[in-house]
């Protein structure tokens, strides 16, 4: 307290005195002489000295000292002196009085650098070692999860035996990494859940692989173990693969053992493994005990599959009144999806349109979509299914089902079901029914008027009578002008009349409306070719073929439009495309080998006619040039058999019976040829080569019928001759009343402007 100055009563009056004392801590005239400051402001820039010692920390109870009195060291939790500590016995000033960082030292070589930067880079950080134990199983049991992962990402790839060979080394990897943790830890840290994915994984890649013995080991190694919970469930695996192997009783004895073990909760689960009961009764023929698993989806949860089925049951016991409770029960079904209403725009709110656009075309519309036409399929097919056994007649149950559907969510399908009514007609050859059924579209709305016009246009085609199919056809197209089939059919009307340019124009309009349509697409190139126009129709062709890979019509076209533009090699390229899709194609065949013998490569041309002729022996051209092929390679011996067919198969052509007797006389057989000479004569008596043959073979053989054959000869060569004069002078007869006709009316034409 001595340093404190207490005021007395004389000093009562005096306000401001005592303010020229201070502690001499506060001289600053000094401080550059003073040691302990400079060290002190050195070490709060960084630049500290080494600590020899550790100095009590702050939470040490001691005296705390005031810049009036002794003062004791104070340190920081890093062991630094505090701010105004005595260091050396001086005393070092307050940071309050002057600015942190500044002294004069600073001009004497010392910088200001108040983060530290003067001391260069912090050490690296410490390797962590690999070596333990513990990170050793660690990098084992990433490597077993990437090598998981790896498997399925090749399974979804499609390569199965990848996936396999990834799956067998993840079980590799994993045994080894439990017995290192046997070893280094306890039993209880053995990781459950990396053993359980190995080893489904390796199942299900036994699996996709067909490996099924190798996949029921594996999964009863997961089910015997009851470590693994819940593993009871993929039972349902196991029955999946006793099902393909087709044993039945098996399959469904481990469908029933997954079925107890699954809880009431998953309905869901539950649901599809009744379903895979019901199919599995169904394959081994227990139709009732299918029934009683579809009747219970049907009232739990129904769904299409499982009505459907139900209905095919019941057909199969021939059930007529369950079969109508049961396409009831299918069209009462529900679908899931939302209404089509929502995809309308509301009003002119740009965003809100903006927005339906978007959905309209997104994955979700697109799987609502294919389940209504799933669904449309399944009542389609049921309702053609049991119309027939239903009631009385077909025409009666298609009734009763067409009904059953207009009273159901599915209304706008009664009317495809009453076209495909007709459409069954047309199958059963019943084309009034079918006709009378179309008309009856007549009086409704645009959209199944033109479906049911464009069928009659087609029926009417078929039966050739093209003023009718005309009418139609412009009735579909009337009633809706969008509809790409109407289009079409008007464009095959116009180019059966011969009006080729209209036709392709219909064509590309169909097109436009639908440019998936493959029928405008494929008659429109046929178009271009009648109207010569064969890039176009080749680029036709080319885009169809993008479209369809393997039409074997399509290829066959763009091979003969090659021919036609003079480009033979690009001709054979196609056409071996051809045989690629369809190798018993003997007229793709026959035009190989025809191609190639115009190249003049006659090997390659041989055997494209010999395989031509091995699958269609009846082609009398090819017949023809494999005869003529080896006459000329002298084999005239093996030209018989060739000969022999054709004349069997053209019996009135005599030319076939001459080249047969030459075959016989080139090669030798005089006697037979002879024979067939004679044999040629007595069918055609009159041919004039044959009787030349005959002379010139007895004159050979000396014998006595060469005089016969000689004056038969001369009278068949006179019939000749005055045959072809009568013709000569037919033609000459024809050729001046022509020209006399025209002098007529030449002179008649004169005498009318004299």
């Amino acid at each position: 307290m001595r340093h404190v100055h207490l005021a007395t009563e004389e000093d009562e009056e005096d306000i401001y005195s005592g303010y020229n004392d201070y502690n001499p801590t506060f001289d600053t005239e000094d401080l550059d002489n003073d040691t302990a400051f400079q060290q002190a402001v050195k070490t709060s820039h960084g630049r500290r000295p080494p600590i020899t010692a550790k100095v009590p920390g702050t939470a040490a109870v001691r005296p705390l000292g005031t810049g009036f009195g002794p003062r004791v060291n104070l340190s920081s939790s890093m062991g630094r002196p505090m701010t105004g500590a005595v260091q050396d016995g001086a005393a070092r000033p307050m940071t309050a009085v002057r600015a942190a960082g500044y002294t004069k030292a600073g001009f004497r070589g010392s910088s200001f650098d108040p983060l530290g930067q003067s001391r260069g880079p912090a050490p690296p950080l410490e390797t962590k070692s690999e070596d333990t134990p513990e990170e050793k199983i660690r990098q084992l049991e990433k490597k077993v999860n990437e090598l998981i992962e790896e498997s399925c990402i090749a399974n979804s790839n499609g390569d199965q035996k990848q996936a396999l060979e990834k799956a067998k080394e993840a079980g590799r990897k994993e045994r080894v990494l439990v017995r290192q943790r046997e070893q280094i830890l306890s039993p209880e840290n053995i990781n459950l859940d990396l053993t359980y994915s190995v080893l489904l994984n390796l199942a299900t890649q036994y699996s996709a692989n067909e490996m099924y013995a190798e996949a029921l080991n594996t999964y009863q190694v997961i089910v015997k173990n009851k470590m693994f919970s819940h593993a009871g469930r993929l039972k349902v695996n196991m029955a999946n693969i006793y099902l393909k192997q087709r044993n039945y009783s098996k399959a469904i004895k481990f469908y029933r053992m997954a079925l107890d073990q699954i809880p009431g909760a998953h309905k869901e689960m539950r649901i599809k493994i009744m379903q895979n009961i019901g199919v599995t009764f169904v394959k081994t023929g227990q139709y009732a005990d299918a029934i009683n698993s579809f009747e219970h989806i049907m009232s739990e949860s129904p769904n299409l599959k499982a009505g459907f089925n139900l209905i095919l049951c019941y057909f199969a016991l021939g059930d007529q009144d369950k079969m109508k409770k049961a396409f009831q029960k299918l069209i009462a079904a529900p679908l899931g999806i939302d209404d089509e209403d929502k995809y309308i725009s509301p009003g002119d709110d740009p965003h809100t349109n903006l927005l339906i656009e978007a959905i309209k075309n997104d994955s979700l519309h697109q799987m609502e979509r294919e389940r209504k036409a799933l669904a449309e399929k399944y009542i389609m097919t049921a309702a053609k299914l049991i119309a027939p056994v239903i009631e009385t007649s077909f025409d009666i149950g298609y009734d009763w089902c067409v009904e059953a559907v207009k009273t159901s969510q599915y209304v706008e399908l009664a009317n495809d079901l009453e076209i495909n009514k007709a459409i069954t007609f047309l199958k059963q050859k019943n084309f009034t029914q079918a006709v009378e059924t179309l008309k009856m579209f007549e009086k409704k709305d645009s959209r199944v008027k033109s479906a049911a016009a464009t069928n009659l246009s087609f029926l009417y085609l078929l039966e050739k009578d093209y003023t009718q199919a005309d009418v139609y056809a412009d009735l579909a197209v009337t009633s809706d002008r969008y509809n790409p089939s109407a289009l079409t059919n008007k464009g095959n009307s116009l180019f059966l009349n011969g009006d080729y340019e209209r036709a392709a124009e219909y064509y590309k309009e169909a097109l436009r409306n639908d440019s998936s349509c493959t029928e405008s697409l494929y008659n429109l190139g046929l178009t271009y070719k009648k109207l010569n126009r064969l890039e176009n129709a080749l680029d036709c062709f080319h885009k169809l073929h993008a479209i369809l890979r393997n039409s074997a019509q399509v290829v066959s076209q763009i091979a003969d439009l090659y021919e036609m533009l003079d480009d033979p090699n690009q001709a054979i390229e196609w056409l071996l495309q051809l045989r690629n899709i369809v190798p018993t194609d003997s007229h793709a065949l026959a035009k190989l080998g025809e191609l190639y013998d115009t190249q003049g490569d006659k090997s390659e041309a041989f055997h494209y006619y010999c395989e031509s002729y091995r699958y269609f022996p009846s082609n009398i051209e090819v017949i023809e040039w494999l005869g003529a092929y080896y006459i000329d390679k002298k084999f005239c011996e093996k030209a018989v058999k060739y000969f022999e067919r054709a004349a069997l198969i053209q019996p009135t052509q005599v030319k076939w019976q001459l080249m047969l007797a030459s075959c016989h006389r080139r090669s030798g057989n005089y006697q037979k040829a002879l024979d067939k000479y004679k044999e040629i004569h007595q069918k055609f008596p009159d041919n004039v080569e044959c009787l030349r043959f005959l002379v010139r073979l007895c004159t050979d053989i000396g014998l006595k019928e060469v005089q016969e054959y000689t004056t038969k000869l001369k009278k068949a060569e006179k019939m000749k001759e005055l045959k072809e004069q009568r013709v000569r002078s037919g033609r000459d007869g024809s050729a001046r009343s022509r020209r006399e006709g025209r002098e007529g009316s030449a002179s008649s034409g004169k005498s009318l402007f004299v």
